[in-house]
């Protein structure tokens, strides 16, 4: 009898070895690419793939790519992956949104296999009571995303001086961020309000989620790197939006705000004149 979806024949179904820990928890505001901003976070990695001796030699790399799954785009998030949602062409917002490419000539998030690939920093590998860690830096993937594999980043091999980049051949252009001394104030107490005032809890501080985590379970390092807020993600956050999240056809809207999540807290900015953005309000979720 004949396979009644003789598609499902070109599938390669690959493991889930670890989940992506991060600040950033929706798309908007999130990295359009990798180490545009030098965002600290966390790749959880899962039974059986957790055990150190996989990592043996890791640590002696700078960088790793990492393949990853878009669990946001609609298809994979609703379990629906049929020949009949394929996009032969995309518009990808370095072209203002409205130019036609191709997806094999792009990096949407709309394409056949679902799948996205990162070079990031790698930190540290971090082994916590048997269990691994890896702290990464420069990720452009959300809170929850699907790790599919991990390899080392080899330069003599990977790093191409002579390749030409199509219709992205520099970074893209930055815009100044100012803040307002009402958010800047609201941003503060919240921080404030979130410092650990136990001196002798069995937690990492606020100083170790930057200085190498030495001491924290696996359940404080995620919780510290998603959700606590130090005074230095102000900085973290002006770079995120100095990138403009903003959809390309409301980019000429002046003082509309717009909401980026960052760890526990929403930041509102709008933009007051041409090529600069302010961010206005700091509030809690």
């Amino acid at each position: 009898m004949l396979d009644e979806n003789p598609l499902l024949d070109n599938y390669h179904q690959a493991p889930v070895i670890g989940y992506h820990r991060a600040p950033i928890s929706q798309k908007f505001g999130a990295p359009r690419q990798p180490n545009l901003v030098a965002l600290t976070s966390v790749i959880e990695m899962l039974a059986p793939y957790d055990t150190p001796a996989a990592f043996d030699g890791l640590d002696k790399f700078s960088h790793i790519w990492v393949s990853w799954q878009f669990h946001h785009n609609y298809r994979y998030k609703n379990n629906n992956k049929t020949s009949s949602d394929f996009r032969a062409q995309v518009r990808p917002p370095r072209l203002g949104g409205n130019q036609k490419i191709g997806v094999f000539a792009s990096r949407s998030m709309y394409r056949p296999s679902g799948l996205g690939l990162s070079v990031v920093k790698l930190e540290q590998v971090k082994i916590i009571k048997g269990r691994v860690l890896l702290i990464i830096k420069g990720a452009d993937m959300i809170d929850g995303t699907p790790i599919i594999d991990i390899k080392p980043y080899v330069a003599y091999s990977d790093a191409l001086v002579e390749a030409e980049s199509g219709f992205a051949p520099t970074a893209p252009e930055l815009l100044t961020v100012t803040v307002t001394d009402a958010a800047n104030e609201q941003f503060m107490m919240l921080v404030s309000a979130g410092e650990p005032n136990d001196a002798n809890n069995d937690d990492t501080s606020i100083k170790d989620v930057n200085a190498g985590l030495s001491n924290a379970t696996v359940a404080s390092t995620i919780h510290r790197i998603q959700n606590q807020l130090i005074a230095s993600d102000m900085s973290i956050i002006e770079e995120l939006i100095a990138q403009d999240p903003r959809p390309a056809y409301r980019r000429t809207e002046v003082a509309t705000p717009f909401v980026m999540r960052y760890k526990s807290v929403d930041v509102s900015f709008q933009l007051i004149e041409s090529g600069q953005l302010q961010i206005i309000a700091v509030v809690t979720v």
